[in-house]
């Protein structure tokens, strides 16, 4: 019972979040960062590019770890660390790259462009007053 939180952004930079459960978040685990998949599991025509995600605690994704395990890293720069003074190093607990149940949330990058969805209009009725 995995689900998952895709959030999915385009080339001009708008982006959807989308809901998976079960079959549909099946179908993402043992990828790695960097991968491609289809984009029908969201219902959209092309191809979705993995590029990050976080675990339920929110500790971030890393591309450059193996597995789906988390591990604490020295980092200087990049992912997963803010601001770093020059020569500075932080020991960070990170995630591998590779989706396992263990994650929550999943960024990826669409080929094309989303589609314009209009906004939902909220039908007014008149409430009574008793």
């Amino acid at each position: 019972m995995t689900n998952f939180k895709l959030t999915v952004s385009d080339v001009k930079g708008k982006s959807i979040t989308k809901e998976l459960k079960d079959s549909d978040a099946n179908k993402l685990l043992g990828l790695q960062l960097g991968n491609e998949t289809d984009a029908s599991i969201v219902g959209l025509q092309g191809k979705l590019k993995l590029t990050g995600g976080s675990d339920k605690s929110g500790v971030p994704m890393r591309n450059d770890i193996h597995g789906s395990a988390r591990k604490y890293i020295l980092l200087s720069k990049g992912v997963g660390l803010q601001a770093a003074e020059i020569g500075q190093r932080i020991r960070k607990l990170m995630r591998g790259n590779t989706i396992s149940e263990e994650i929550y949330q999943i960024n990826c990058k669409f080929d094309g462009e989303l589609p314009v969805e209009a906004p939902a209009e909220v039908a007014a009725e008149p409430q009574e007053n008793k």
